[in-house]
């Protein structure tokens, strides 16, 4: 395990956040995909208006919030035995937590996913979004 230890908890590394967001990438690919297509159709790639910003952007927002908020983890960090866990009390993020989690995605992504490098460097492994949440990414408590 590659991350700081402290506080009796092991932080989450870049790597292995890296690859469990793309495993979560690739789960919302294989799920969102086909709901999108099968509904907008053939066109999908190009749609725009409501429907295609709520299949595309509020449909995984709100399994990612949801899998926060009751699991813990995403399917890609369980797979990592990971979770995200409220940074001063270790507990699972509430609902305002995990949704400004997800929005703070979008601010880690525009500055040249400088957001999610910064991963790397912080001594506790947050990302952007995780500080502005209040989060961290351990590995599970045994």
């Amino acid at each position: 395990m590659n991350g700081v230890a402290t506080d009796d908890v092991e932080y989450v590394g870049f790597w292995v956040r890296l690859a469990a967001t793309l495993v979560d990438l690739l789960g919302v690919m294989f799920v969102v995909v086909p709901v999108t297509v099968g509904l907008l159709g053939g066109g999908w790639a190009y749609a725009q208006g409501g429907a295609a910003f709520f299949f595309n952007w509020v449909v995984p927002g709100a399994a990612f919030v949801a899998f926060w908020v009751f699991k813990g983890a995403t399917p890609g960090k369980m797979l990592f035995k990971a979770e995200v866990v409220d940074a001063q009390t270790r507990a699972t993020p509430d609902f305002w937590q995990a949704l400004t989690r997800y929005v703070g995605f979008f601010v880690s992504v525009t500055p040249l996913l400088l957001g999610f490098v910064w991963v790397a460097f912080d001594a506790r492994k947050q990302a952007w979004h995780d500080k502005m949440a209040r989060t961290v990414v351990i590995y599970r408590r045994r």
